[in-house]
């Protein structure tokens, strides 16, 4: 065996004993959470039998109500396309002042940074209540919402991106006397845009299956027709609206990711 053997040998080992101590970690943290949570078998058994008879009292879906229930399926896409606009425009503005080699005025970018880290860490639901108060029920604050949350995520991946493109690029288009938007515009932007496309339509995925829920909190979609049967008791019905906000997010879900696969 030949030094470099050896040494690929003792790497290899290290490597085994780093994800053992890891794996060993992670179960002893497993198990004092377990031990702390105080969870009862014997609840979680009565809780299976309640949800048996649960699924047993929805069949048969109730098919009657498709015609009251689809147009508020396509508000929630709606207000999903809607909010996803919003969020690109915006988080292209604010990511492109972030980039640390687009930003025009130095420490910006950290500010902007902690602002999409703030957006990202408080829930859509959450910004869908905030915006309730501010503007009252309906499909604008579900909108509002789904667009503050999505500049947390996109205005972080698109400052990343934009902070990848080649520096090569960006300064020989600034050798030509070009503006820093001109900069943006002819270099940056073009460079980044597949990247661009394809993280705007996870976030559209995302946020189809978000505006599912907003009507939960009165911002308006399906949501609230699935509330509205749930405190009814009328199971077939939460089965049908289940059903066809499973169709929703499918037939969405397949649509976004040929697009991504296209742009690939």
């Amino acid at each position: 065996m030949n030094d470099l053997e050896f040494k690929k040998m003792i790497s290899r080992k290290q490597d085994h004993i780093r994800n053992g101590i890891i794996l060993l970690i992670m179960a002893v943290i497993f198990v004092i959470s377990l031990l702390q949570m105080n969870i009862d078998m014997a609840r979680i058994i009565r809780g299976m039998e309640s949800v048996a008879g649960f699924v047993r009292a929805m069949f048969p879906p109730d098919f009657s109500i498709i015609p009251r229930v689809w147009p508020l399926a396509l508000q929630s896409i709606q207000i999903a396309i809607m909010g996803t606009v919003l969020g690109i425009i915006f988080s292209i503005v604010l990511s492109m002042l972030a980039a640390k080699n687009l930003t025009p005025i130095p420490g910006l970018g950290i500010f902007l940074k902690s602002f999409f880290a703030l957006t990202r860490a408080i829930p859509a639901l959450v910004w869908a209540l905030l915006f309730i108060v501010a503007v009252g029920l309906g499909s604008l604050p579900g909108i509002l919402a789904l667009a503050v949350n999505s500049i947390g995520m996109l205005g972080k991946v698109f400052s990343e991106s934009f902070e990848n493109v080649d520096k090569g690029i960006l300064d020989g288009i600034r050798s030509t006397g070009a503006s820093g938007l001109q900069v943006f515009t002819q270099g940056a932007l073009p460079e980044t845009m597949p990247a661009l496309i394809s993280w705007s339509l996870f976030r559209l995925d995302i946020n189809i299956r978000y505006s599912s829920i907003l009507g939960v909190v009165g911002a308006g979609g399906i949501g609230w027709e699935l509330v509205r049967a749930s405190r009814m008791l009328d199971y077939p019905a939460v089965l049908m609206i289940t059903m066809i906000i499973f169709a929703m997010i499918y037939a969405v879900e397949q649509i976004t990711s040929y697009a991504r696969n296209v742009i690939r």
